[in-house]
């Protein structure tokens, strides 16, 4: 395993430039210790591992080092071969061109290693489209990564979830795919990172100035923190209901951002209480009223009010339209 990881270590140096203690322990996920002791073994055997220190110090190897490792474990193989999300590689125009690079990498592949290679493909595929396949329709996607490629600065017309569209300066720095929807992340005016959805980007248009790059500024890690810190503000109204028992398995498939908390014992008429945690209270009203007489509310008892407004709200428009169109006949 050691050995393993001294390798990792090389490559992750070489191909990243320069790494800190702390980020090498979390890509391999050890210890800190465990790291300077590797580190210290690798310069033993004649690795030319460098430590520079300051704010933006780190450990990489001596300037034009390049190992000349290449053997491949069956699992390293089996990551390289797995399926790419073929909407996503669409969407990017790189289709022709993943396949084309599989192809070679296979030819570059031991004789032996060659089929098992292949067989990933055909146990192994990853779908990131939605069943009803609603893509979203994105506009400017082209001028997008052209901008992210050429480090050139994007005035964009972005339209928020309240419907405002506003015009920005914002310095591109990468895409990331959520599911099927895609982000632009950018730098504004002021410094500060920010997620954009890149369907609401109603016109973007390059300009002719240019921007530098942050040094230390990793799309990966970026994103994996901004979605952390996305999900702990997010809003939470939580409910405690009762659910009849024919509704429990649905209630696991609604598609609706609700999360099932805990669960109580059944009652006395087999209904069973569970404690569900949504965004808002708009999103209860609606998630409890698809289910009619099937779930009731216990607590909080203000929702159950609501409720029964929201309900008779809808009784009186339906019984209205009937009305109307009684009439017209």
């Amino acid at each position: 395993m050691r050995g393993d990881r001294l390798v990792s270590i090389v490559l992750l140096l070489q191909s990243h430039g320069r790494l800190t203690a702390a980020e090498l322990a979390e890509k391999l996920e050890v210890s800190e210790r465990t790291i300077y002791r590797d580190l210290e073994a690798l310069s033993g055997t004649g690795i030319p591992v460098i430590a520079e220190r300051g704010r933006n110090g780190g450990w990489s190897l001596l300037e034009n080092y390049r190992t000349t490792l290449t053997g491949l474990k069956e699992s390293e193989i089996r990551t390289l071969f797995l399926s790419p999300s073929t909407q996503l590689l669409e969407d990017l125009g790189l289709t022709r061109t993943s396949e084309e690079a599989r192809n070679k990498l296979i030819a570059s592949l031991p004789s032996e290693y060659r089929g098992k290679a292949k067989e990933v493909w055909n146990r192994i595929h990853i779908d990131t489209s939605t069943w009803r396949d609603r893509k979203e329709k994105i506009m400017t996607f082209d001028v997008m990564k052209n901008a992210i490629w050429n480090n050139c600065k994007l005035k964009i017309n972005y339209q928020t979830a309240e419907g405002k569209a506003t015009e920005r300066l914002v310095e591109p720095l990468g895409l990331v795919a959520k599911g099927s929807r895609w982000y632009l992340i950018a730098c504004k005016a002021d410094g500060e990172f920010r997620n954009f959805r890149a369907s609401r980007i109603e016109y973007a248009e390059p300009t002719d100035e240019q921007f530098e790059r942050p040094a230390d500024f990793d799309l990966a890690t970026y994103w994996k923190s901004s979605t952390k810190a996305f999900i702990e503000k997010l809003p939470t109204y939580s409910v405690w209901v009762e659910a009849a028992p024919s509704i429990l398995p649905r209630m696991k498939f609604t598609g609706r951002f609700v999360q099932k908390i805990e669960a109580g014992s059944e009652t006395g008429e087999g209904w069973t209480p569970i404690k569900l945690s949504f965004d808002t209270k708009e999103e209860a009203i609606s998630y409890i009223l698809g289910f009619a007489d099937q779930i009731k509310v216990i607590e909080p008892k203000e929702l159950k009010t609501e409720i029964l407004s929201a309900a008779e709200a809808t009784v009186r428009f339906y019984k209205k339209a009937n009305k109307v169109d009684v009439e017209r006949l």
